[in-house]
């Protein structure tokens, strides 16, 4: 099971279905709606935030790999 797997599964079943909305709409490329901001001192890292939850996203040669999912604290982006 990877990391992404384990946090899905810590994760309520509203919010499940909330991240599993996000990631099918970023999945299509349609950006629109969607909180998404781009890091810090990074040009392709992205992040996507849906209440307290983040999606840490980075572009790679028009592609998209998720790199984390996680509930927002104070060290969500370290």
């Amino acid at each position: 099971m990877d990391k992404i797997e384990k946090v899905l599964n810590r994760l309520s079943p509203k919010e499940r279905k909330r991240i599993k909305e996000i990631l099918l709409q970023i999945d299509k490329g349609n950006f629109q709606n969607l909180d998404l901001k781009k890091l810090k001192d990074r040009d392709d890292v992205f992040r996507v935030r849906k209440g307290n939850i983040r999606i840490i996203l980075r572009k790679i040669d028009g592609s998209i790999k998720v790199l984390s999912i996680e509930r927002r604290s104070t060290t969500t982006y370290k």
